[in-house]
């Protein structure tokens, strides 16, 4: 076995899939800021994802207007950016999703030859 290639081969399936992860996850019209958004990702997925990773992520998906985001005051410390998915997140969502499911069936028949 090929380690390495197995490791960034993982890497890269992970790294395409983020979009797919967050929008499932802020598909259920709950709204979530950063660090909540990570721990919901860690808990469904089990991919751990960092800040650095996640931030430029929404961003790319708000300026898709996937998601919005709004600031949000707290009673103690800093205002947190709250995200929501949009209404042309939850459609795209769904497309993503009948892709997926569509691709999962076809590479699940390749896991039956070994």
């Amino acid at each position: 076995m090929n380690k390495e290639f197995i490791d960034k081969w993982i890497s890269q399936l992970k790294k395409g899939s983020l979009s797919f992860v967050v929008l499932g996850i802020l598909a259920s019209e709950e709204e979530y800021y950063g660090y909540d958004l990570i721990q919901e990702i860690k808990k469904k997925t089990a991919i751990d994802i960092a800040e650095g990773t996640l931030y430029p992520l929404l961003i790319r998906l708000k300026n898709e207007e996937l998601v919005a985001a709004k600031w949000v005051p707290q009673t103690t410390g800093i205002p947190r950016k709250y995200y929501k998915i949009t209404a042309e997140g939850l459609q795209t969502f769904a497309e993503m999703k009948n892709y997926w499911t569509n691709l999962n069936q076809n590479l699940n028949s390749l896991t039956h030859v070994l």
